[in-house]
């Protein structure tokens, strides 16, 4: 269902012409049969089918193909209880953000929702350091993806497929939203079918049914025949929590597509209730497999293939080096094509809160950003250019310095969370379709979790200076935020938080901050 002009009229009437909430005096929304968006002139160009897909691949990044095995190496088996960990805390969190979109299905999903419960500079704050880490994720995406298709075809150089991987999405982008869906459908579809038969013929030879299977099938021994499931001790688990937690990022960006999507709250909370099974047989599953095929410290595992390519191998399955590129491959495209997306959705929705430069929410007639994604896709060549002339220096502390994002973006949710409740309880409860469990017990258990991990990540050498620089490069911009929201309010010109974060209802109702 495309945005509704008669609705955006009235809309834009109420706000007045010249407000944050309605940057240029162009706004519409997309309402779902359950629900309202801001989405603010976005179009609602996204499928059931889109959304599903988005939801099930979102998950699997390439750090699952690529990075596991040295995650193995360290902790051995109990690499398991690393990932049920972190797998658990996902859960929770996108539980908590499952409950604020569902009720409110905005473009910028949790930086709007904190801005709403914490204050216009939380909602500052976080948004540009999620637009931050997704624009260095574009670089190194762009990278791996470059050197995997040079080792195909060497003629054209890594940065000449940077550049043509780039400029593809981009104009993918550009298109329309659906153009974004389409390509992401069939992405996330790749992944989560290899990774399907993956554990299905991992399993079969596991059990020594497979035929022509060259694994010996030995069953689970191998989760205890080589020094045990804690060949490292049980502080392993944490060292592998460290390890894994960073693969999970992007479990969220479904709360921030659904924004433009036919129906929000059914696509949000569909997403939210499959989360659990998601990360059951896509992380845990898969990783299962490889462990039960091969002894955890086989030398093939940390190999340059990687796990998946060593499990494969062992089975005997042919050109497995080459089926796992092309996986990882599209894995990698996938990541870039969401990240694209959610770093210029998450600059438009700044832009439409006024915290960021208003052309980005000029949107285009087939319904995107332009100008927000390719202030974005900018940033993305830009970060790629330093990784090629100082990987070791610029580039570096790039990464370093949005490492540990993802962390202090689940912070925030759980944090926006606890006033949320409230403040939806207060205005429709009938809007909580999805609920935290336990609340709010759970909420606190997951912040004391998430906090645990950020204080033991200072004990790891690489740890401890991802932590150091993403708390400096936050402190600047949080500090930035609080001094420039003492300037509006001593100018008076600090937009209400109606006005700073529209939310149409069906009764067109600002929304005032508790």
């Amino acid at each position: 269902m495309s945005a509704q002009p008669t609705q955006a009229k009235k809309a834009e009437k109420d706000r007045g012409p010249g407000s944050p909430g309605n940057p240029g005096g162009a706004g519409s929304t997309a309402n779902g049969s359950n629900g309202a968006n801001d989405s603010g002139g976005l179009q609602a160009g996204l499928k059931n089918r889109h959304l599903s897909m988005i939801a099930i691949g979102g998950v699997i990044g390439a750090g699952l193909f690529v990075g596991s095995g040295a995650g193995i190496a360290a902790a051995g088996p109990a690499i398991l209880l690393s990932y049920a960990l972190v797998g658990a805390m996902v859960v929770f969190v996108m539980r908590m953000l499952g409950e604020m979109a569902a009720a409110r299905p905005s473009s910028g999903s949790f930086s709007a929702y904190a801005d709403q419960a914490l204050g216009r500079w939380a909602g500052f704050s976080i948004g540009w350091l999620y637009w931050f880490f997704w624009v260095v994720v574009l670089a190194v995406e762009a990278t791996a993806g470059a050197k995997i298709l040079e080792g195909w075809i060497p003629a054209v150089p890594q940065w000449g497929w940077a550049l043509i991987v780039m400029l593809v999405l981009t104009a993918t982008n550009l298109a329309s939203v659906a153009s974004y869906g389409e390509f992401e459908f069939w992405f996330a579809g790749i992944k989560v079918v290899a990774i399907g038969a993956f554990v299905v013929i991992g399993l079969l030879a596991v059990f020594g049914i497979l035929p022509g299977s060259d694994n010996p099938g030995t069953g689970f021994a191998h989760l205890t025949d080589t020094g045990g499931f804690f060949p490292h001790g049980y502080g392993a688990i944490l060292t592998g929590v460290l390890m894994v937690v960073f693969s999970f990022m992007g479990s969220e960006i479904v709360t921030l597509a659904a924004g433009e999507s036919q129906d929000p709250q059914r696509a949000v909370t569909k997403a939210t209730n499959s989360v659990i099974w998601r990360i059951g047989i896509f992380y845990l599953g898969s990783i299962f497999v490889v462990l039960t095929l091969l002894p955890w410290n086989d030398k093939s595992i940390v190999a340059e293939g990687g796990s998946y390519v060593a499990a494969l191998n062992s089975i005997g399955i042919p050109h497995a080096g080459q089926i796992m590129n092309v996986i990882v491959l599209t894995a990698v495209l996938s990541c870039l094509n969401s990240g694209l997306y959610t770093a210029s959705r998450m600059a438009f929705s700044l832009g439409q809160r006024g915290d960021a430069p208003r052309s980005f929410t000029r949107v285009s007639k087939g319904g995107v950003p332009q100008i927000a994604i390719l202030s974005s896709v900018v940033f993305g060549f830009v970060a790629v250019f330093f990784n090629y002339m100082w990987p070791d220096t610029v580039f570096q502390f790039l990464l370093n310095s949005s490492g540990a994002v993802a962390l202090f973006v689940w912070l925030v949710i759980c944090f926006t969370q606890l006033r949320m409740r409230g403040m939806i309880l207060r205005e429709d409860p009938s809007k909580l379709v999805v609920k935290m469990w336990l609340f709010p017990y759970l909420t606190w258990a997951t912040i004391a979790m998430i906090s645990f991990v950020l204080v033991y990540m200072l004990t790891d050498d690489a740890g401890r200076t991802q932590v150091l620089l993403s708390l400096l490069v936050a402190a600047l911009v949080v500090g930035f935020a609080l001094v420039r929201e003492v300037v509006q309010k001593r100018n008076g010109t600090l937009p209400s938080a109606s006005a700073a974060v529209p939310d149409q209802s069906a009764t067109n109702e600002s929304v005032t901050r508790s």
